[in-house]
């Protein structure tokens, strides 16, 4: 049985994952189990091939046919519930102080920009400290974190509340029982989950919503190329 640190991939271009896995072959401590481009893989992937370490992107598609970006803020506590001995590290591009917030509340041991080459470059080491129990986060990510200025009332919502409407940016043409069997709540709960935040948001529908959601950075937003961007 191999003692390696067993990592997988989730990010829809295939020159990261390339770089990610040429990053991580000069250790010998750690080996790649699996790489996906859609998130609809990524459960299968887990299930076949044990994983110590996720890298996660944010702006993957949910599947071939669906290219909304998959429900990050319900997918990382779904799977740290799964996998006990899962840690989650989230390379993305995106820097927006709400997103890095709620990604960190819903249980990431990182949140790592992709542009921070600094930490890039020893991606292997990372690794190593998140095993061994750090939290690793870019400097940029960290000083968002830390800002003290006064909280917008879209930074109120709860961790259940983002993590609904991060579920409805990725499947918007889901019912209502649809959102409540994959939360596991009932209906009213759903409803109650989305009306609240839609007070709390200024708005009046579910898509009204998750368009603020994104302009605000607070659940996925669309990446600037986005052909899906209003």
């Amino acid at each position: 049985m191999s003692n390696k640190i067993r990592v997988s991939i989730l990010d829809d271009h295939q020159s990261i994952i390339d770089g990610y896995i040429y990053r991580l072959s000069g250790n010998p401590k750690i080996m790649v189990a699996a790489a996906m481009s859609y998130a609809e893989e990524l459960e299968p992937s887990l299930a076949a091939h044990p994983t110590d370490v996720l890298l996660l992107d944010i702006n993957v598609p949910t599947s071939s046919n669906n290219p909304n970006p998959y429900p990050i803020l319900h997918t990382i506590p779904k799977l740290l519930d799964e996998y006990a001995g899962l840690s989650i590290l989230v390379i993305t591009m995106f820097s927006e102080r709400g997103l890095v917030k709620s990604v960190m509340e819903a249980g990431a041991s990182g949140y790592i920009l992709k542009d921070d080459q600094s930490i890039i470059r020893n991606l292997d080491q990372t690794i190593l400290s998140i095993v061994n129990g750090g939290i690793v986060l870019s400097a940029q990510a960290q000083q968002l974190l830390l800002r003290r200025d006064l909280a917008t009332d879209s930074e109120q919502l709860t961790g259940r509340q983002l993590e609904a409407l991060s579920l409805c940016a990725a499947c918007p043409d889901w019912t209502t029982a649809d959102f409540a069997n994959k939360m596991s709540v009932t209906n009213s709960t759903i409803r109650n989950l989305l009306s609240s935040a839609y007070l709390r948001l200024g708005v009046h529908t579910r898509l009204a919503a998750v368009t603020k959601a994104r302009d605000l950075g607070i659940i996925t937003p669309f990446s600037p190329n986005s052909p899906s961007r209003r």
